[in-house]
């Protein structure tokens, strides 16, 4: 099997989540080049083959020239995988890369698995396997789900060209209108998951929070059921945080939440099934219902 990474270069920065694509290249056990459009300041620390085009001469958002350019390396690479992250320009690409293939496009892998791709499904509420049925398939990876490979080495070059013209013009990039907190500077966050059992009980994550000189935030299951507004959440679709000190409160631990949350530098989950997934990334784990623990930690803290 041979995969083609798609690595990604904004605003004159390579960036870290390029890492990842690597990591799930290793994982899948393909050989691999990788393709970005970008600059020879900014290139991947990788011992690999890397089709590179300027960003100065074709842009840095150009979807049907890169398209061009993608498909191209992905000919010289004879890859049967063309791999992108699941993000906004991973969006916009794969589908045209994959109508222009004639190939399957699987989207938000979060595990390879020895009957193919895992994704996530029913608004991540379940998972199912898939497996391509064409001769090339395109995949986008769902953020944070694969370990980022260590940066070494130094890749060969071979600059891509094209003298064809897009039919979009890139204005920039538009800030996200500012919410009512920005987790991304606390130091400390709580953060409510569905164990804490209905919209009320959010207060008592809400005074662990307080008690512990901290935010509150919250699970996007939490978010989706009205109990938080969206700007506490924590996640993919949310805010990505890397507190000091992360307590996971009646969090089970999907994919897209780890992704949010998993570089805190100490993550202390309460959760009443000591074989949740969010227990893989917590540096203690307290067996316990978060509606009695919660109180009583916070009585001791304040007391």
């Amino acid at each position: 099997m041979k995969a083609l990474l798609v690595g990604e270069y904004r605003e004159g920065k390579l960036l870290e989540s390029t890492y990842e694509l690597i990591g799930f290249a290793k994982q899948l056990n393909a050989e691999f080049d990788l393709f970005m459009v970008g600059s020879k300041d900014q290139l991947p620390q990788v011992d690999a083959k890397l089709y590179l085009a300027d960003v100065t001469t074709v842009g840095e958002y150009n979807p049907s020239l890169h398209k061009q350019l993608i498909l191209e390396a992905a000919d010289k690479a004879g890859a049967d995988t063309i791999v992108f992250l699941h993000s906004s320009s991973g969006w916009d690409l794969a589908p045209r890369v994959a109508l222009a293939l004639n190939a399957a496009q699987v989207s938000e892998v979060v595990e390879v698995t020895a009957d193919g791709y895992l994704l996530p499904a029913c608004n991540a509420k379940l998972r199912r396997t898939v497996k391509s049925a064409t001769a090339k398939t395109v995949v986008t990876l769902q953020g944070g789900a694969f370990m980022a490979a260590d940066p070494g080495g130094a890749p060969q070059v071979e600059e891509l060209s094209s003298s064809a013209d897009g039919n979009t013009e890139f204005g920039g990039y538009e800030q996200a209108e500012a919410g009512e907190v920005d987790l991304g500077k606390a130091e400390i966050i709580v953060s409510a998951g569905r164990g804490v059992g209905k919209p009320e009980n959010v207060e008592m994550i809400q005074a662990l929070a307080k008690a512990l000189g901290g935010e509150y935030g919250a699970s996007r299951p939490v978010v989706d059921a009205g109990w938080v507004p969206h700007d506490r959440q924590v996640g993919t679709t949310g805010q990505v945080v890397s507190p000091k000190l992360y307590v996971a409160c009646g969090i089970s631990g999907a994919i897209q939440h780890l992704a949010g949350m998993k570089k805190s530098e100490f993550i202390l989950a309460i959760n009443t099934d000591k074989d949740a997934p969010i227990n893989e990334v917590a540096d203690v784990l307290v067996v316990a219902d978060i509606k009695q623990f919660a109180p009583a930690l916070t009585a001791k803290l304040e007391g």
